[in-house]
């Protein structure tokens, strides 16, 4: 996964995360909706515009960059603002608008996998790798964002279980930022990137078997 680096190959991948990391961002705001929130409907991020979800430097440059340098990527939109006082069911209401996000890309794969089935493309054709291309990279963010890791979405179910010692630590990482997660991932990548790949790589082979 993210081995080619012809101009036509990134300009998929890039057409490809937009798409879904737009999809992505709105499904938070549509459960934080759903539960009771309405501060990502105030700031109007219950959209598919793009131009609302996505940052030219973390969701663009950032994943090019680290592919060209042969890097697993990471995917950076900018995050749906919620409040999780308003939600329902407290700490497990604000884990369902965390859970929305990545759930909604593996929905993504299964119908592009299902999709890809019935028309019986090539794996060689245009078409084809594009759609595998789309495939792959809704699983890599359904299976990485996952990880339970501030600001990762995953941790916002470990904040449902965690005891409050293991929350108020989690809610410090996470007040650092971007800026301290983005390091953290990298430097932690040769540990997460291998499981990652691995499960992606057993999802899509049973979506496309």
């Amino acid at each position: 996964m993210f081995g080619d680096l012809s101009y036509g190959y990134l300009i998929v991948v890039v057409a490809a995360m937009t798409i879904s990391i737009s999809f992505h961002e709105m499904m938070h705001g549509v459960v934080a909706w759903y539960l009771g929130d309405t501060t990502a409907e105030e700031a109007g991020r219950l959209t598919l515009n793009p131009l609302k979800h996505v940052d030219l430097v973390l969701t663009i440059l950032l994943p090019t960059v680290l592919i060209l340098l042969h890097m697993p990527p990471i995917f950076v939109a900018k995050p749906v603002p919620f409040d999780p006082r308003n939600v329902r069911y407290n700490e497990f209401g604000a884990a369902l608008v965390g859970l929305a996000g990545p759930f909604a890309n593996l929905l993504l794969a299964v119908i592009a996998a299902l999709i890809f089935r019935l028309c019986k493309w090539s794996t060689f054709s245009t078409i084809g790798e594009s759609v595998m291309i789309f495939i792959e990279i809704n699983l890599f963010l359904f299976v990485f964002n996952l990880l339970p890791l501030p600001p990762l979405d995953g941790s916002r179910l470990l904040y449902a279980f965690a005891p409050e010692p293991l929350q108020r630590l989690m809610y410090q990482f996470e007040a650092a930022g971007l800026g301290l997660a983005i390091p953290l991932l990298i430097i932690l990548s040769p540990v997460i990137s291998p499981f990652v790949s691995n499960l992606v790589s057993d999802i899509y082979s049973f979506l496309l078997r």
